[in-house]
């Protein structure tokens, strides 16, 4: 890769007041004038590596330089300054050489590629060096301004815990270019364009990829105007950043994708591993969608992270550990397996985590059933872990997402968390009757209202330390509402202390247990109370 260093070119500094009155023409080398200047030394020694660093360019009047048909020594006094790297060699004519220098010399430096620039005005060689000198340190201090707005910009970041798009959208604005991620298999994961692309970019870009080799960590392919850094480390390479660059990238643009690499690289480790990170991801897509449905940028990064939206099916899947199963779900185990049930069934799916809930977006052809693909997915799931799968209903636009996602959540909050031979393994709202009519009024006050004046009675006497749950009898009675034997035996309870706790119960709500309206009330608010009321562990919550 080809590195820069602060400074003016050795162009810019032609073009300075001082040396345009020195009259300065590029006798060779021109193709190497926009190399950058570190520093000017003067002098009219010969042996100059001593005195030179890399970038430095040499002010001189030819005295001290070999003889004119010295055409080896005015060899080797290039190959010195082309082996220190100067900047290039100004020579003021007047003092050794009137008019024209030796061919010798010129000849050395066209040979090497070495800028040689004569003077034909007599000048100051102190107003030179200083008026370059000035500018080189103007550019060291914007360049240490911008190298601070780098590293403010991505130590915030990683303060903030910032995700890959907050981190892409850094590095676009620092940049001022387009921004690519590629996975390992050089495909484009996410894109940001810069300010003036008109398309195109990403045009063939797994081949064009894969024809770029970067020695090291980072470099520059100049065909393709790319500045690459490798995303992970070299035994385990997860990916590149790319970063458009049309010219040679200055330290600060690399200094950008470096930090940008480890930020990235952070963020995957607050991650346990890289379904999580995948998750995040698809959780940014799938908030889009649902927020900004008909947002071209959303559009564009499904369309990257293989999840189509053109003349397709959409179906929504929320997956919830069941409380108090005998095997605990672990999420990042779920998730896996839900990938992979997509993964079988070439079915696009985003798959994300939201409040110990996993969030999934299917992508199925207009043509397909989706309902029957959800249920092929939740088959494999429920093989493996003790869920509640709840679905909603299909739509056909991107724009309706929102409302398919939303009736998910619903059916999962609906759903029983007690798994019985009845329910099928995907609840949906049609599933659920009374409970799905529950799900959808959502935490209403009236009807918080109406669970307290049903069931507060009960709820006193349990919580005074009655040595009887009245509230667990009347669900049993509820339950098994076509035997009180049943009932009573799923409280493992005598039949005549199952009746004795009915007794106390109708006298606390002054109510007739056999009037099938008042159990259609109680009925009614026990579903309400169970749905709405956290399961959760207070540790937990």
């Amino acid at each position: 890769m080809a590195e820069t260093t602060p400074g003016v070119t050795l162009t810019e500094a032609l073009a300075l007041p001082t040396f345009r009155r020195a009259a300065p023409r590029v006798l060779a080398g021109a193709g190497a004038t926009d190399r950058p200047i570190r520093w000017v030394h003067a002098t009219e020694r010969p042996d100059v590596r001593e005195l030179l660093r890399a970038g430095d360019l040499l002010l001189t009047m030819g005295t001290g330089l070999p003889a004119d048909d010295d055409t080896a020594g005015l060899a080797a006094f290039v190959d010195e300054l082309v082996e220190v790297g100067s900047a290039g060699v100004v020579v003021e004519l007047g003092r050794r050489w009137s008019d024209e220098l030796p061919p010798a010399l010129l000849e050395a430096c066209e040979q090497h590629g070495l800028p040689l620039v004569v003077l034909g005005q007599e000048t100051r060689f102190a107003a030179l060096a200083q008026e370059i000198g000035e500018r080189v340190v103007d550019h060291q201090v914007a360049e240490l301004r911008e190298a601070q707005r780098v590293h403010e910009t991505f130590t915030e970041l990683s303060f903030s815990q910032a995700g890959p798009v907050e981190i892409l959208q850094a590095v676009q604005r620092l940049a001022g270019g387009p921004v690519v991620v590629e996975n390992a298999h050089h495909r484009p994961l996410d894109y940001f364009p810069g300010p003036d692309d008109e398309g195109g970019f990403l045009d063939g870009w797994p081949a064009r990829s894969r024809r770029v080799e970067v020695a090291g960590r980072t470099g520059w392919d100049a065909g393709n105007g790319w500045l690459v850094t490798r995303l992970g480390t070299a035994e385990q390479g997860w990916g590149r950043l790319v970063i458009g660059s049309a010219a040679a990238p200055s330290q600060r643009l690399v200094a950008v994708a470096e930090r940008a690499a480890a930020a990235l690289a952070l963020h995957r480790l607050h991650d346990r591993d890289r379904g999580t990170l995948m998750r995040r991801t698809h959780l940014e897509l799938l908030t889009g969608l649902v927020e900004q449905p008909g947002s071209e940028e959303v559009q564009r990064r499904c369309e990257l992270a293989g999840f189509p939206l053109r003349r397709r099916a959409f179906a929504a899947l929320v997956v919830r550990p069941r409380i108090g199963a005998s095997t605990p779900a672990d999420l990042d185990e779920v998730a896996a397996t839900v990938v992979r049930a997509a993964h079988a069934l070439r079915l696009p799916a985003l798959v994300c985590e939201v409040e110990r809930d996993l969030r999934v977006l299917v992508s199925a052809p207009v043509s397909a059933d989706a309902d029957d693909l959800l249920d092929r997915v939740a088959a494999r799931v429920l093989a493996h872990h003790e869920v509640v799968l709840a679905a909603g209903r299909a739509v056909t636009e991107p724009s309706a997402v929102a409302r398919a996602v939303t009736e998910a959540g619903q059916v999962a909050d609906a759903a029983p968390q007690v798994r019985r031979e009845s329910d099928p393994d995907v609840h949906r709202l049609d599933d659920l009757h009374l409970r799905g009519l529950l799900a959808l009024l959502g935490e209403d006050d009236r009807l918080r209202l109406f669970v307290e004046r049903e069931l507060a009675p009960l709820r006193r006497h349990d919580a005074d330390g009655g040595r009887t749950d009245l509230v667990a009898a009347l669900r049993a009675l509820l339950l098994h509402p076509a035997s009180k034997t049943e009932a009573a035996a799923s409280l493992h309870l005598s039949r005549a202390a199952f009746y004795d706790r009915l007794t106390r119960i109708e006298a606390l709500l002054g109510a007739d247990l056999d009037d099938p309206d008042v159990r259609v009330s109680l009925h009614v608010a026990l579903l309400a109370d169970e749905l709405f009321r956290d399961p959760r562990p207070a540790g937990d919550r």
